[in-house]
């Protein structure tokens, strides 16, 4: 028989769906020591914050306080709540601030009830407690879709303790929205999260190569001379982007030396 005359198998049904479904890391997402307590994320994610760092008066070199000049990074602020099992009611609301650039800062604000009774009243909020996380998303969705208008800034002191400031540009003043205070996180709570969030970027790399891997498989079978193209393109980008070429060599920085450095350091202070 002419081999012009075989045809390749079909991929199956369930070849398809797992080529097509979406990748699913709901367990490694599950791992989360955010989650540890029983609380749920009801929001996470990256936004912009002007972080200020603080000196309070009477330690360090001066005997004044003293905020040096903000720089904007991008924080992962997650909002989690914990609900009561009988009558399902908010028991707690957490705040959590990370950053990617600095893996040893980590902040928690926690509020409950009892607390918030007293932070409405100082800062005149018009909302109950169980409303309280939703506002406080749509707030800061506002910092990421109208930057130019909405605001966050988070100061920090050599005490541990950060206040995170909404603002509202009004043209022709600035308008104080709400000031949260935030405590720094022990020492273990924070290698904690360095854990998972290594651990969980390492699982992530696994399942999407082996989900290459079973595009390649696909590719191969159906299209032999396709995966020969992309593999000879992808060797191409590798080249480019190889940090041993001459024009990267001298200016490639070290990933390692972020982490070596807060090492040493003891981290964040």
């Amino acid at each position: 028989m002419s081999q012009n005359n075989i045809n390749p198998p079909s991929p199956t049904n369930s070849d398809k769906f797992s080529l097509l479904s979406t990748l699913d890391f709901k367990t490694i997402d599950e791992m989360d020591p955010s989650l540890a307590e029983g609380h749920r994320i009801v929001f996470s994610k990256e936004i912009p914050v002007e972080l200020r760092n603080s000196i309070v008066a009477g330690q360090g070199n001066g005997n004044q306080d003293a905020d040096e000049i903000g720089s904007l990074e991008a924080l992962r602020v997650k909002i989690l709540q914990l609900v009561d099992s009988p009558d399902q009611n908010i028991a707690n609301i957490r705040i959590e601030l990370s950053s990617e650039s600095d893996l040893f800062l980590h902040y928690t604000f926690n509020l409950n009830p009892e607390d918030y009774d007293d932070l409405r009243r100082e800062q005149k909020l018009m909302i109950e407690f169980d409303m309280f996380p939703r506002v406080l998303s749509k707030m800061l969705q506002a910092c990421v879709k109208e930057p130019e208008s909405f605001l966050t800034i988070f100061h920090m002191d050599n005490t541990g303790t950060g206040v995170l400031n909404f603002v509202q540009n009004m043209e022709y003043k600035f308008v104080d929205l709400l000031s949260l205070r935030f405590q720094m996180s022990p020492e273990h709570i924070t290698r904690q999260h360095i854990s998972f969030r290594y651990n969980s970027l390492r699982s992530r790399l696994a399942i999407m190569h082996s989900k290459l891997q079973d595009v390649n498989n696909l590719v191969k079978l159906k299209q032999p001379s396709l995966l020969l193209q992309l593999q000879r393109n992808s060797r191409s980008t590798n080249a480019l982007l190889s940090p041993n070429r001459p024009e990267h060599s001298s200016s490639q920085p070290s990933m390692a030396s972020p982490l070596n450095q807060h090492t040493i350091l003891g981290g964040r202070k």
